[in-house]
């Protein structure tokens, strides 16, 4: 996509500026984790058993380890560099543990961390047709990110998406014993395993929701184990917990910022939750579409 500088109604193109060093595209985006990914760093160039880990991070939202590296040359395997990765750490769990209690001001224990939402990044300013299509299963725990760096000192992370993919990860499996043992503890949640718990008249309300905030505009959906995530710029604007007879939504706006007239929601921020925000309403039907949709949007323009 080109890019341009409107001056006195003038466009003038900006030029792409090409990354020296894999350092540097390590660098920029360890400085700015937390506001690009929504991710606590942890470390930088991890050494475990002959492996060497770029950044290792923590995603919060899930209680999950990620595990980031960054590329400038494209002959690599992101399948099989991205699930030895997620070996190393499944078969050394107390190691990655160990290193977040001494690089972080928290504390974890083994049951604190979901081993099962792991995944791992790699981030490069660009990747070859055979990468991407590498990348077309609904469950594979490997994200493709392009980074992008202009000469106005501006940059763009762009994720690399699937294409429509139906195929699982798990038909190859069993040509691949790395593939084979991670994939069964580690899951790739799809919408469709956070609806098959719903009844048919939940799946309909979903969708309506779904269809109106996809048309918020850059908003990305996120299914994970508990919930189904909307995003806008990585941060959360609102989640959906599918219950077989309902759904509880969770507005991601702190307490005292949500103007909600009709009181509808409740204060969910001294309670434990699925979701994030400390707001939360539980509905069965669309009676309060409109409105609820009005509360969403509040979030929206928040992200």
């Amino acid at each position: 996509m080109a890019l341009f500088e409107i001056n006195k109604d003038k466009l003038n193109y900006i030029k792409e500026e090409k990354f020296k060093l894999e350092k540097d595209i390590q660098k920029l985006t360890e400085d700015n984790l937390s506001m690009v990914f929504g991710l606590d760093f942890i470390k930088s160039e991890f050494s475990l058993n002959k492996f060497r880990i770029d950044s290792l991070a923590f995603d919060k939202k899930l209680n999950s380890f990620v595990i980031i590296e960054y590329k400038r040359d494209k002959n690599f395997s992101v399948i099989d560099q991205g699930y030895a990765y997620l070996a190393l750490m499944l078969n050394n769990k107390a190691d990655f543990i160990l290193e977040y209690n001494e690089n972080t001001k928290h504390t974890l224990k083994r049951n604190d961390v979901d081993w099962s939402q792991s995944r791992v990044m790699f981030i490069s300013p660009s990747f070859t047709t055979y990468q991407r299509e590498a990348i077309n299963f609904k469950d594979l725990p490997i994200e493709l990110w392009e980074i992008k760096k202009y000469t106005n000192q501006t940059a763009s992370y762009g994720q690399i998406q699937t294409d429509g993919a139906e195929e699982s990860i798990k038909t190859i499996s069993k040509e691949n014993d790395t593939i084979n043992t991670v994939s069964k503890e580690i899951k790739v949640y799809t919408e469709d395993d956070t609806l098959s718990k719903a009844n048919d008249e939940i799946k309909e309300l979903y969708e309506k929701f779904k269809v109106s905030i996809l048309n918020f505009d850059n908003i990305e959906i996120k299914p994970n184990k508990f919930y189904i995530s909307f995003i806008k710029n990585s941060a959360n604007v609102t989640d959906f917990e599918i219950l077989s007879k309902s759904i509880k939504i969770t507005i991601n706006l702190g307490q005292g910022i949500l103007n909600d007239p009709k009181e509808i929601t409740r204060d969910v921020s001294n309670i434990g939750k699925m979701g994030n925000g400390d707001y939360q309403i539980k509905i069965t039907n669309d009676n309060d579409f409109e409105y609820i949709l009005s509360l969403i949007k509040q979030s929206y323009v928040f992200k």
